[in-house]
């Protein structure tokens, strides 16, 4: 198992790929209806799915609440990209 730094914790909540919860968060880095881009605790979070928008955001306690169709979530590696948009971001540069 990998051991994660001291201090820092995450919790993802996912209900009926609906409505995911997440803690942990320090900045939201970009969105749109298909993908949401996450700065958070543990690296950089990507979500995707559709008709996705922030039911809450409160950056002072670091929590994210995301409604819609989730279809994936993935941390990226660390010193990752983050400035596309995944295939179309790539596509219209």
């Amino acid at each position: 198992m990998v051991e994660q730094g001291k201090g820092k914790r995450q919790e993802l909540h996912l209900l009926n790929r609906k409505l995911l919860e997440i803690s942990g968060v320090l900045n939201v880095e970009s969105f749109d209806s298909e993908e949401f881009l996450l700065q958070t605790e543990l690296g950089h979070l990507t979500i995707r799915g559709h008709n996705l928008h922030i039911k809450n955001l409160n950056l002072e306690q670091g929590l994210v609440s995301i409604e819609g169709q989730v279809n994936s979530l993935s941390y990226l590696e660390p010193g990752a990209n983050t400035s596309g948009k995944g295939f179309l971001g790539k596509l219209f540069r």
